[in-house]
């Protein structure tokens, strides 16, 4: 048996499908999984095919492919899930295999055309249009009579059925769907933008499900749905068997018949979607596929039939004998949808002991745990699950589930708006949902480190975002060293008991859909490349946001604004804070400042590391200068800043915090180059950074802490490195690099907002007095990281300060 589509865990309820693959396990049935990745664990699959189940050709080919090399011949295809009827259909038609034929089943899901069978076919139906465009609801209001249900022509259970009681609602509800629509909202909405608009129906809604092969009947049962929640149509809870009166009951069945005649359906488990009204019964929905939820365990229960090994046996064409249903059921069954009272997260969820040693518990499936977002409408369609209850009667049912609904416990803490970025009141529930949906399920990840101890962080899964080049050929010393930031920083968090996953930006389109994919609470981020430029660093912490994950380090504003010198200038010369005289050129024809004082340096003024700088970008005369430029500028291919050289030491400042209580400056690191000979100018270039300069590893010094120095220079290094990063809006760490001259002047050259932490030089900043280990360090950015998200509404840190 080819099994088409196991599903995906990341869809409500599919992960609570797996009694369906144990069933089939105890039948003795050997499947053929057919998915998208192989993603379930059950004896009864003997073999997986990986396809795009989108591409319904292709995903044939491979199936015929792979029959004729293990040379298996199929017995039949059956799928559980809605999104994959039609690719079922195609398969049957394709294998020639018992099924609904494709053209059959693709009007059946269709819900215009389902629709038109049934009045070309005198079939009751209510009135009904399409709307592709807002100029459509014109038509609408003078067609129909208000009030009126919108739905997606395609879709699978109440995802985007909208009651609209006026013109004004119908265009408001047009609009709100079509924002909102998608795929990954609603796995069956994967087949275009249409909708329907029917008149609005009274009555008593039902499921009839239904085993049929050859044309006949073989078992029904009518399970009654109570009154959903308008306008959204939301399902509230059910009973089995109908308490409708037998003649209505009758009617149904008849109607069901006929329909499924007219349609030529000879081979299926379905579920037939009716209301019984005043004028009789009439058909809404068809799904081509066993019901979800309590439709198999109702049947199970109240008649003793199995819809699973029934819908098997209809599938590979096996006999299925005629169920001779008795007037009353084995026992009678109430059950009740779990719904959140808004869109939050899942807090508490508590099902008291006792009541699990109650013979009347018949099910309690819960989708969701605690830590969970739940979206409901308009933003979403979730529900934490569902529960039922048997009974000598009905009465007797129904007071089982109240004492069952009483013992299962659960809370939401619902998700604030605050008025920021763009937000705009709405008018109506509708407006804006695609912006405030995202923004809910961004909340979810920002209320859990909100509401976790910062005791307790060891709990969150870190996802460490860098770059490697392990695997590169000839790799730089920078691209080695971004490489074992990385590792260190999963190795050590993974030794102090985080769970940490690590995403290459080397690869982004992989990354990116790993970590959207991903369940990370907060990203550690060392990422300094994508697509092999510093440019694009802005754009890590950028998809950060996007995905709405909370992640260490600066925005993308100051990202940006860092990587670019001339600007960091600009300001910092705003703010008067001390900095060399300096001016900057686009072009090699444009005009130096003429007050500038040799020597001077020449930098790039877009690059990291030191990358552009060595013992020649110092230059001491105009020839030298107009050289230097050239080269920055036609071989580097960045703006060149020039600066008047500063003779004298130069201390980094490593900064840890947000906000001056929490704010940490760790001791400074001076770099003394005064041993250095004549003709090395005293400088940190890329070389000497990395220690590929033996001349720079033999003269040069450095002093952790500064020794011999006047404690009042230490002091105002620290009160103006403090003050370049909060200037700059730097986040959660950072570190600024000052030169000294000899008349103690200080002068800031640059702030770093994503810094080197490789182990070794942050454990070198460890000193008596002030000892810490690299896991210590690290764990302190996560800490201030934390505080950051918990002491401020989400999106807070890209308000800049920047004046």
């Amino acid at each position: 048996m080819l099994l088409v589509n196991t599903g995906s865990p990341d869809v409500t309820g599919n992960e609570h499908k797996k009694f369906i693959y144990k069933k089939i396990a105890e039948t003795g049935v050997n499947i053929i999984a057919l998915n998208e990745e192989a993603n379930l664990k059950n004896k009864c699959v003997k073999h997986w095919i990986l396809s795009d189940l989108s591409n319904h050709d292709k995903t044939i080919k491979n199936v015929e492919a792979f029959l004729r090399k293990k040379n298996l011949k199929l017995d039949g295809a059956i799928t559980f899930l809605e999104d994959s009827v039609l690719l079922t259909s195609k398969i049957t038609d394709y294998f020639k295999l018992p099924g609904v034929e494709y053209q059959k089943a693709d009007l059946i899901r269709n819900k215009y055309r389902l629709r038109s069978f049934c009045e070309e076919h005198g079939l009751p139906t209510p009135k009904f249009c399409k709307i592709k465009k807002p100029e459509d609801i014109e038509t609408v209001t003078n067609k129909l009579s208000f009030p009126v249900v919108v739905k997606p022509i395609y879709g699978a259970s109440s995802a985007f059925v909208v009651k609209a009681e006026n013109k004004e609602e119908l265009l408001e509800t047009y609009q709100y769907i079509k924002n909102n629509i998608s795929k990954k909202t609603e796995s069956a909405l994967g087949q275009g933008f249409t909708l329907m608009v029917e008149e609005y129906i009274d009555g008593d809604e039902v499921d009839v499900n239904v085993l049929i092969q050859n044309g006949r009947v073989k078992f029904f049962n009518i399970t009654d749905n109570y009154q959903t929640k308008e306008p959204f149509f939301i399902e509230t809870g059910m009973a089995e068997p109908s308490a409708l009166p037998e003649e209505e009951q009758q009617a149904l069945i008849d109607m069901v018949e006929e329909v499924l005649d007219l349609l030529g359906v000879q081979n299926a488990c379905l579920q037939f979607e009716a209301k019984s009204t005043s004028n009789g019964p009439v058909p809404l929905e068809i799904n081509l596929r066993m019901g979800g939820d309590e439709a198999y365990f109702f049947a199970k229960s109240a008649w003793g039939v199995d819809l699973i090994e029934g819908a098997l046996k209809i599938a590979a064409g096996v006999h299925l004998q005629k169920f001779d249903k008795p007037d009353l059921p084995k026992t009678y069954l109430a059950g009740e949808t779990l719904h959140a009272p808004y869109s939050g997260v899942v807090s508490k969820i508590e099902i008291e002991k006792q009541i699990l040693k109650q013979k009347f518990v018949e099910n309690i499936e819960i989708f969701k745990e605690v830590g969970d977002s739940i979206l409901t409408p308009p933003f979403g369609y979730e529900y934490l699950g569902w529960v039922s209850a048997s009974g000598d009667n009905p009465v007797d049912a129904d007071e089982n589930l109240q004492q069952l609904l009483k013992a299962v416990e659960y809370s939401i803490i619902k998700f604030e708006e605050t008025s920021f970025v763009g937000k705009t009141v709405r008018k109506n529930p509708n407006d804006n949902a695609v912006f405030s949906k995202h923004n809910l399920i961004g909340n979810e990840k920002i209320k859990k480190i909100r509401a976790l101890p910062t005791a307790e962080k060891r709990k969150l899964h870190i996802g460490v975002v860098g770059n490697d080049y392990t695997s590169t050929v000839g790799a730089s010393v920078i691209e080695k060293d971004l490489s074992d930031i990385g590792s260190q920083v999963v190795k050590t968090l993974k030794e102090l008991g985080y769970k940490v996953s690590y995403f290459d930006f080397n690869n982004i389109q992989k990354a990116q859909t790993e970590l959207y994919k991903s369940n990370v609470d907060m990203v550690f981020n060392v990422c300094e490349r994508v697509n092999n430029t510093s440019l694009l660093e802005p754009h890590a912490a950028g998809v950060f946001d996007i995905l709405q994950i909370p992640y260490t380090g600066s925005n993308p504003f100051t990202l940006g604004l860092c990587i670019d010198k001339i600007k960091v200038k600009k300001l910092l010369s705003y703010h008067n804070i001390p900095t060399p005289a300096w001016d900057y050129v686009y072009d090699v024809e444009d005009e130096i400042d003429k007050s500038l004082t040799f020597p001077l340096i020449v930098k790039p003024a877009n690059t990291d590391h030191s990358i552009g700088i060595d013992n020649n970008s110092v230059v001491t005369n105009q020839k030298q200068l107009k050289e230097r430029v050239a080269y920055v500028i036609k071989e580097l291919g960045s703006p060149a800043l020039i600066e008047e050289y500063i003779e004298g030491d130069e201390y980094d400042v490593f900064i840890i915090g947000n906000g001056k209580a929490d704010i940490k400056v760790l001791p400074l690191s001076r770099t003394i180059f005064s041993a250095l000979p004549k003709n090395r100018w005293h400088i940190k270039t890329l070389e000497s950074k990395f220690g590929l300069d033996q001349v720079y590893k033999k003269y040069v010094t450095t002093q952790i802490p500064p020794k011999k120095v006047d404690p009042k220079l230490v002091s105002l290094l620290s009160e103006i490195a403090l003050d370049t990063y909060n200037i700059l809006d730097c986040h959660d760490y950072g570190r600024i690099e000052i030169r000294v001259d000899r008349n103690n002047n200080p002068y800031v050259l640059e702030l770093n907002p994503n810094p080197s932490i490789n182990a070794s030089e942050i454990v070198d900043l460890s000193i008596p007095g002030n000892h810490f280990t690299y896991g210590e360090f690290l764990e302190e950015i996560i800490k201030v990281t934390m505080k950051r998200y918990k002491n401020s509404p989400p999106y807070f840190h890209l308000q800049s300060n920047i004046l």
